[in-house]
This record gives C-alpha cells, structure tokens and sequence, in this order.
C-alpha cells in the first residue's frame, strides 16, 4: 500500500523522527490526578461519523460502529460516538447537503432525527433510545447540531417554546414565532438554505435556544458539536447563551463548537472558558496539505497557553479536527464509504504525532467496521496516547538545525509575498489599520505592510445604492451606518467576508465576491479605530502575507513534552522538498524546559517510536539526533527487479572485512560511523572508537538499481550517504543513498553479511536473527537481528487534484 501510494502521488518524500528520552532525573516527574468532577479533564477522544458517512448515516450503520468502537477503541479511551449533522434530513431524491424542504422539524421548529433513518426516533422519541443503546456499551453519545434556527422551521413560522414554562413563548401579550426571531440577513455564509442566526437580544430568541439544548439532554446527549458559530461564522453571543444553559444541566454534556478557520489566539481566548473544544482550522481532510497547515495555529496556540485552558465546567483544548484515516467518504458526498485515504502511511504517522503532542482531541473519523489493522495500530499507539493524555509542557521546540543536503536545490527563500484578505479578530492590533481616503467616493484603504518596499495601497469602497425600493429602505434602516464595498466604484459585485462554501484546513478566508446582496455577509461597519468590522461574523477585515504554496510547506519543525514519568518527548518533522538532516541537543531541550542546570552529567536513555530503536549515551556527549529523508526514485521497476539488481559480495570489499576485524578485536567499544565517516574509508573516531567504509572506488562497484553511477556523480557533495554500526555487538547497516535513489544491498551479500556479523559479535553466539523487511530494502536499509534502524521515512506532499 506505501508503495503504491507513493508512486499514485508522485511527490517527494518527508521524514519524520520521533522519540523519547528517558532522564534520570525526578525534576521531570509529574503527577495528574483529574478532579472526579472536572469536564474534559483531558484532550475528548472519540468517533464521528462525518469523514465516512457525511450526512447520510443510519441508526443500523451508526450502531454497528458503536458497537465495533466499544469492543476495539474503548479500551483505548475512544469513548464519544458522534453523528454528525443533517440527522434530520430525509434521504431522498433532490436532498443534498444544502437543499431546502427535506429536513423533519417539530411543532417549535426543533429537528428531529429523520424516521426512515433512524426508525427508533418515530413517535417523537428523538434519539432516547439510541442514546440508552450507546450507554449500554460503556459509551457516551454526541450530536451535531447548527448554529440558529432552520429555514425551513423559519418559512413555516412554527412557535417559540418556553421549556421552563411550558407552551409556547409569550412576551408583552403575545407569542412568538420563528419569523420574529430569525435573522434572515445573517443566514450561515456555507449553507445559506439550512440556517441562519436567531436574535439573541431577544427573550424570545435565548428561549428558543434554551429549548433545543434542553431536549438534546433529555434524549441523554453527552456530547454537542455546535457548527457555524466560529471561525469566519463567529457568533459570541449564542456561543455565550448555549454554554449558559448547559451549565444549568443536571448533568454533564460537552460542548464543542466549529468551524475553526481564521481562528486566531486572541479569538481562542474569548470562546475557551465557554467550552470544552473549539476548533482551529477549517475542515481536515486527506490531503497532505491540510495536514501541514495545522503546524503554525498548533504553535501560536501553544505558546499562548491555550492547550488545556480553563473551559467549561473543566477544560478547554484546541481541536484541529478529526483523523480522516481508514475507509472514507468525500466532503458534500451523498455517498457512504466507499475509498481509502489518500494519505501515505507515512503522512499519517505524521498527522498523529502532531494531534497528540499538540493534545487535540482525537477524533477517528474512518469506517470502524472496516478498521485495517495499520490504522488501528496508529490510532492506538500506547506512546502517542499518553502523551495526548498526560504530557505537560507541550510546545513547538524552535533550538533545531537543519542541513538541506542537496545545495542545488531551490528551497523557496525567495519567493515573492504577496497580501490576501482575510479575518481576524478585531481585538489584534493588526486589525486597526483602515482609514477613508476619500469621503466623498466612499474610498478606505489599508495602509499597512509587512514588506520592506512599500505597495500599493489596497483600497475598496462604499456602494451607492441605485434603486429607492422597500427593500432598500428596510437595509438603511437595519445597517445604517454600515459600508457595502466593493473593489473599484464602478463594480457590481460586493466583498463579502466569508467564503459560500465550507473550508478546509489547507483554505483562508480572502472574502468572496459576489453579486451585491442585501445581507450581513457583505456588510462592514468602520470604526474610529481603524478597524473594519464585518456584521455576519464581528470579525475584522486585514490583508495577510502569502507566499507561493511551494513556499507555504517548507520547513523543519519540532515539539517537545515533558511525560509523568520523567520522560521527555521530541518530535522532528521535515517538511521541505528535499533530504534534511535535523539535529537537536540535549542541552538545548533542557533550555526549552528552563532545567538547564539540573542536566548536568546526568544519563538518558533514548527510544525511537516508530523505529522501536532504543540507545543510551552520556548526557554530556549526547550531542544530536539526525532524521533525513531516505529518499528513492519514484519510477524504479518492481520490487523483484530492485532485489535482483542489488547483488553484491563482501569478498569484494577488503574495507569491510577490516571493519569487521576491527570489530572482533574492539567488540566491547561501541563503534559507530556517521554518513559522511562511510564514504571516506577508513577511520579512527575519537574515544577509541573505530570504523572502516567503503571507499568511493568500491561504492562504485555497487549495483545501483537502473543504472551505475559514475565517479564523476560521486565526487559531487551531498549526493551520498550511508553506513554501518555495530553498538553492543548487534550489527546494523545503513543502505546508501545518491540522488535520491537508494543503493539496496541485496539477498545474494546475506551470506557474507552473516559471517561479517559472527566476526562482529564474536564465535560465542550460534545463532543470528538475520532477516529482511521489504519495506528497509526499498529505501535502502538491511534489517539485521534484533536491530531496527532509527532513522524512518516520512512523508510524501500530498497534491490536490
């Protein structure tokens, strides 16, 4: 399947190297003990249907997951199953993520689940029984739900229930009803037929919502994903109001509100108390870009403490969506599951690191009952669980360096920064930077850039209105004050804010334009403080720098965490094009964690996860931990032909048959090589150590694949690596690597390599383990005994289509 993947794609390959190190030392010891009455007392950790069913889920469907989730993830601390949102339309012919009229609403215009669906439901029963079903299990139920109230329940102008009262809502000698209550203007900007907002400034309007919440938990709902309140949808107010009235519960429910793009750490603050999840970015999908564009909102979040803020009867942590891994749907699809993940293997190791390191809430989001046994390995790693449950100190780690080792190649360094619109938060101080140019043209612009040369002043202005209509009067009265811009002031379309379709992560808001409509989405409000407010979202207008997306994905980053056991957790990730060597010290990671001086001579032993590689040095010595990218040619032939061309013998190789005396004779010394050390022949390390590589001539007699290489080829730098190490007598050999092919030592040199290791390790030991993983010979690396190189590859870029 990695094969596969990587050849579908065409891309490059990443890397990855995460580990953990094991210091001696009780200053690195913490205790969590979780107050028994604390909500979310860790990053939620669940299912939701919404990545392999999108809409269309039915009670059997959804209860043959819950049954799979309480037998294989349960024990693994996946406890929420959620079903996702439009549980109440009808699946039939024209229905469709944003149709109108297909949706099953109450006599208050409240959903309920749709009965061919979901046939417990019948008889206004809602989703009691589901929920008793799910509890029975061991698990807890979740819902998702829209922000406001329907359209649908809004033309039919049902009433307004008072839930404390009982009846319908009355207010100054009359009922209320949905018309009365509805804001049609600030209909949700990516579904615009499904809903709009309520107005909250009303008794009528906080009734209605008080109404929805409280049914959700007499139907015994544990969890509420609320959508279309945040992000470029941001609406304070109900987010405020539905918090109040689950607090009011007798009982504990969760509150997780979405989308999350243009979510910023100022915005963070100002929801985080109010719920125990909140999402950062807009929808995750899998495509490896969406996964990259979660590393800058995971750092700023972290760095402003955000990870495990106070919240919502207990905490509050930063969702950056669920793990669209396994057997999957596509966004906006009518389709059930029905393909696998685009990701690479490789890329999903990666994608895991990050959420559970960063401790996001881990939501799987694949088809359980079809659950492969490599995603249900990486979704219940035990390492990457605890940290996502128990780590501290979690933050991007910036003491790294990186070597990108092919000089030749264009990193992007000089890509030209241009500006997009886009959202903010209207507290940032980057916001309060429009000013009027020309009041008479209704002329404002924004002044400010981050570029040394300065630009050309982005401008919009204020449309005039041309027709007198009844329709236009009722707008000057509702926006009076308020700007409807547009990009030059002879245009007919108008900026709106948010975009009129649902985001994912790789996306930003740079507004949309469309034909001039009288509703809040393209209304903007200028204030004294040079800030430009829009009125669906309260959000602020700025222009962001943007690079070229070849640009976006490069870099090298990092993140550390301190375990409860004394345990410090480091993850590398290369994101750049081409082969990075990323280093770390010890001493460096101390500094991050302010323990600097208690690290002093002090041991450590090292663990490679996904390698299960483990090594133990002197602190002092323990200098720096390389990952590369062991790159391959994408086009190679079948893997029968790559064994086949890879023959080699070690007769032929007198620097190997001195290492390996060398080694026989040293056997007690660890002996170690680095890349560079391989290609230089022979060599005395300091502290006694000793090596011997293969000389330039005899890598040349190397089969390489498709083709030899020329001497010319390896004179020239970074283009060749390898090596061998013998540490405590096991042997490991490190494939070599040129260009981006992989010099494979083939089955024939097994032989030879078994006598090498008997040399190595000494007459004492019969018996060798001396075996091959596909896997190490396509990128180049023998697997020999119990040794397992530490050293992994990750991943590919993932390319939209």
């Amino acid at each position: 399947m990695i094969r596969h993947a990587l050849e579908r794609t065409g891309t490059t390959l990443r890397s990855l190297l995460f580990f953990f190190l094991l210091l001696n030392l009780s200053i690195y010891s913490i205790s969590i003990n979780a107050r028994s009455n604390e909500d979310a007392s860790f990053p939620p950790r669940g299912w939701n249907s919404y990545d392999s069913f999108c809409w269309t889920i039915s009670e059997t469907e959804f209860l043959q997951s819950a049954e799979t989730i309480s037998k294989r993830l349960l024990p693994h601390g996946y406890q929420y199953v959620v079903v996702d949102y439009l549980w109440y339309r009808k699946k039939v012919q024209g229905a469709y993520v944003d149709s109108l009229g297909f949706d099953v609403i109450d006599e208050w215009g409240r959903m309920h689940p749709d009965p061919a669906r979901w046939p417990s439901s019948k008889g206004g029963k809602g989703f009691t029984q589901v929920a008793e079903k799910v509890h029975k299990m061991g698990l807890k139920f979740g819902i998702h739900v829209m922000g406001g109230i329907s359209t649908q329940a809004y033309n039919a102008n049902t009433l307004v229930m008072d839930s404390v009262k009982g009846g319908a809502y009355e207010e100054s000698g009359r009922q209320w009803r949905a018309k009365d209550i509805g804001m049609k203007e600030k209909a949700c900007v990516w579904m615009p037929h499904g809903f709009m907002s309520v107005n909250t400034k009303l008794g009528a309007g906080k009734a209605f919502l008080r109404s929805l919440y409280r049914q959700y938990a007499e139907w015994g709902i544990d969890f509420i994903k609320h959508d279309c309140v945040f992000g470029d949808d941001f609406n304070l107010d109900e987010i405020s109001i539905v918090s109040e009235v689950l607090k009011e519960l007798d009982r504990p429910v969760l509150y997780s509100i979405s989308p999350g793009t243009s979510v910023t750490p100022t915005m963070a603050k100002e929801v985080s108390q109010l719920v125990n999840m909140y999402r950062v970015t807009g929808d995750d999908w899998d495509t490896w870009i969406d996964v990259v564009a979660h590393f800058d909102i995971s750092r700023d979040l972290s760095a402003s403490n955000m990870i495990g803020a106070r919240g919502l009867q207990g905490k509050s942590w930063p969702d950056l969506d669920m793990l669209p891994l396994g057997w999957l749907t596509d966004q906006g699809s009518n389709l059930g599951p029905h393909r696998l993940c685009n990701l690479t293997m490789e890329e999903q190791k990666t994608q895991m690191t990050l959420w559970s390191i960063a401790k996001s809430p881990l939501m799987f989001g694949g088809d359980v009952r079809k659950l492969d046994d490599a995603t249900y390995n990486l979704i219940t790693n035990p390492t990457l669980l605890e940290i996502n449950s128990y780590s501290s100190n979690n933050m991007e780690f910036p003491y790294i360096t990186a070597a990108r080792n092919n000089p030749h190649h264009s990193i992007g360094n000089n890509v030209k920064t241009k500006h997009a619109f886009g959202l903010t938060s209207c507290k940032e101080p980057k916001a309060s930077t429009w000013s009027v140019v020309d009041k008479n043209n209704g002329k404002i612009c924004w002044n400010q850039y981050s570029t040394e040369k300065p630009e050309k002043p982005f401008c919009l202005y204020n449309r005039k209105a041309l027709l007198s209509s009844s329709e236009e009067i009722q707008h000057n009265q509702l926006y009076q004050g308020k700007l409807h811009l547009q990009t030059n002031d002879k245009a007919e379309s108008c900026l709106g804010a948010s975009s009129r379709k649902k985001l994912t992560s790789k996306d930003y808001s740079r507004g949309a334009l469309s034909p001039c409509k009288l509703d809040a989405n393209q209304m903007w409000e200028l204030h004294s403080n040079g800030t430009l407010e829009n009125s669906y979202s309260g959000l602020c207008a700025v222009l962001n720098p943007v690079k070229a997306a070849e640009a976006s994905s490069n870099g090298v980053r990092s993140w550390i965490a301190s375990g409860r056991r004394g345990e410090v957790y480091v993850a590398f990730f290369n994101l750049n094009q081409v082969k990075t060597t990323v280093s770390a010290k010890i001493s460096d990671i101390a500094k991050a964690l302010q323990n600097k001086t208690h690290l002093e001579g002090a041991s450590c032993k090292s663990h490679e996860i996904w390698s299960a590689s483990s090594f133990s040095s002197d602190l002092r010595n323990f200098s720096d931990s390389d990952v590369e990218t062991l790159g391959r040619n994408r086009n190679r032939g079948r893997a029968d032909e790559e064994q086949a061309a890879a023959a080699a013998d070690v007769e032929s190789f007198p620097s190997l048959k001195e290492a390996a005396s060398n080694a026989k004779s040293k056997k007690k010394k660890k002996m170690m090589m680095t890349l560079s050390e391989f290609t230089s022949g022979a060599y005395a390390a300091p502290g006694g150590r000793s090596s011997v590589g293969l000389t330039q001539q005899e890598i040349l007699q190397l089969p390489t694949g498709p083709r030899q290489r020329s001497e010319d080829e390896m004179q020239q730098p970074g283009r060749l690596g390898g090596g061998f190490s013998s540490y405590g007598g096991d042997l490991m050999v490190v494939g070599l690597m040129m260009r981006g092919e992989a010099i494979s030592l083939g089955f024939r040199i097994f032989r030879k390599l078994r006598e090498l290791m008997r040399m190595m390790i000494g007459a004492k030991r019969k018996s060798f383990n001396l075996s091959i993983r596909d896997d190490m010979l396509r990128y180049g690396h023998l697997h020999l005994g119990p040794v397992t190189v530490i050293q992994t590859v990750n991943p590919t870029v993932g390319q939209e289509e």
